[in-house]
């Protein structure tokens, strides 16, 4: 085949680096914030933390980061040649360091203090516990490897979900020793009497089950457990507490001591040793939203974003090239590098000042949607809103919207809550008015509640009662509902 030469015309969509910028730090939460811009002034030195300027004006257009200027010219590489010609009267001026300051404060939440620390908590963590207590074994090197292997294998609710076959194969090619699953039956025997009760176990049976017997001597209703656990594991998990009762010839008020002893057991052992420190669990709101006598107001978290300003060092070379000759071509190298880090101080200060704009306008318009909950805290009275409905009245793209509301939170009078949260499809009533698919999940968990627990209601029963209201749903979509609930059926709902 011959080769051969044509002529095409395309038309593309190309993002310049600011918008991209601008998408990354959109996704950025405000926990997060400070730690991308110490990551910022640690790679441009033209960048610097300022001291109380004075801020931009907060009543900037917005531009939404998918907008590009016809005059904007994406081309540059950063060459020498492109910024031979330009001025650089912009880079001189004595301005008294505005050049695209801005500022972050908020009058209404005081900052916290730079010099504060977190205390960190001094914990041990579930293996080193259980190690510990290895150590309090009267094993040999060998045996005391072959222990070692299988707290090893603990997983962190500390069940041991490996098969005795791949432990031994892992022994005998990683340790170089040979044990048959009898010995590593009898190590695990002697790991599970560990503190805490139920380490070790190979499913949530065993696990009941150790528990249960450290606690032997506690009553004959600790003993009725155990044959419960022993023999009627699956009668139990399934709540046929009839089965229960005639297998072993028990009243109602053994059956329901059974029933007390077992649910005060531990699932996981091991989820409640060495916790991971709470204070670095905390959520921090990125929007604070106060009624004031019945009017909303709504303001951004900026204690994470501190002001910044261009180094007065850069600006000083600057003037320095400005007056000199101008001839020598290391000055030349040297200028074109202070006005790319200059140039890219300006975008980033930019980026976080259109980052603001950005958060204010998308949550102030999810205020107004949603004012009768914000006002109320009712969840029955939050409307069906979609990112459609945001991005039209912001006038921004619906990817700037999901991806403001993907990673943010605010707090309320009533809790904080992910963005997320408010956005949900609508359903029709008898009426035709348009609710909020949480409106109904709220009402379907409040007839849940309160149900009769030892009849608890069907699927169907709920159908109708919901109809019976106004609400337009099948079943099917009343049992997808419970299920995002993480309500389960109604036989395991059921208690005595």
């Amino acid at each position: 085949m011959a080769l051969g030469q044509s002529l095409q015309q395309k038309l593309l969509q190309k993002l310049s680096p600011q918008q991209i910028q601008l998408m990354k730090l959109l996704q950025v939460p405000t926990a997060n914030l400070e730690e991308r811009i110490k990551e910022e002034l640690e790679e441009n030195p033209a960048l610097e933390l300022g001291e109380g300027e004075e801020g931009a004006d907060a009543n900037e257009e917005m531009v939404d980061e998918f907008e590009t200027s016809p005059d904007e010219d994406f081309e540059k590489d950063g060459s020498e040649e492109d910024y031979e010609d330009v001025d650089i009267s912009e880079y001189v001026v004595d301005d008294d360091g505005e050049i695209a300051d801005y500022k972050m404060k908020d009058d209404n939440y005081p900052e916290m203090d730079d010099k504060q620390t977190i205390p960190i908590k001094l914990e041990q963590s579930f293996f080193d516990l259980v190690l510990d207590q290895l150590g309090m074994l009267d094993l040999d090197e060998r045996r005391f490897k072959i222990a070692e292997q299988i707290v090893g294998s603990l997983d962190d609710d500390g069940y041991l979900r490996r098969e005795l076959s791949s432990i031994a194969d892992d022994l005998a090619f990683r340790q170089n020793i040979i044990a048959d699953d009898k010995e590593i039956e009898d190590i695990i025997k002697q790991i599970q009497q560990f503190d805490p009760a139920g380490v070790g176990a190979r499913d949530l049976q065993e696990c009941l089950l150790l528990q249960l017997k450290r606690k032997s001597s506690e009553g004959i209703g600790v003993q009725l457990a155990i044959q419960v656990m022993s023999k009627y594991y699956d009668e139990f998990i399934k709540k046929h507490y009839d089965k229960i009762q005639r297998g072993l010839n028990l009243s109602d008020d053994d059956l329901k001591e059974v029933i007390h002893q077992i649910i005060k057991l531990n699932p996981k052992p091991g989820g409640n040793v060495g916790e991971i420190n709470k204070a670095e669990s905390y959520i921090v709101p990125d929007f604070y939203i106060i009624n004031n006598n019945g009017i909303l107001e709504l303001t951004l978290n900026s204690r994470n974003a501190p002001d910044l300003k261009i180094s007065e060092g850069y600006k000083d070379m600057m003037k320095e090239y400005d007056k000199g000759s101008k001839k020598d071509k290391r000055q030349k190298e040297a200028v074109l590098f202070i006005k790319q880090k200059i140039d890219s101080a300006k975008w980033f200060i930019e980026m976080i000042q259109q980052r603001q704009q950005t958060l204010i306008s998308t949550m102030g318009a999810i205020m107004r949607h949603q004012e009768e909950f914000f006002l109320t805290g009712d969840v029955t009275n939050m409307r069906p809103m979609i990112l459609k409905d945001i991005a039209e009245k912001t006038g921004l793209d619906i990817s700037t919207v999901s991806r403001v509301a993907n990673s943010k939170f605010v707090q309320t009078e009533f809790g904080t809550y992910r963005l997320k949260y408010f956005f949900s499809e609508s359903l029709s009533t008898d009426s035709g008015e348009e609710v909020s698919t949480r409106e109904v999940k709220e009402i379907l968990n409040n007839l849940i509640d309160a149900e009769d627990k030892q009849k608890p209601l069907s699927d169907e029963f709920l159908t109708d009662m919901l109809n019976e209201k106004g609400y337009n749903i099948a079943r099917r979509t009343v049992a997808k509902y419970r299920e995002q609930l993480n309500i389960p059926v109604a036989r395991l709902r059921k208690e005595l």
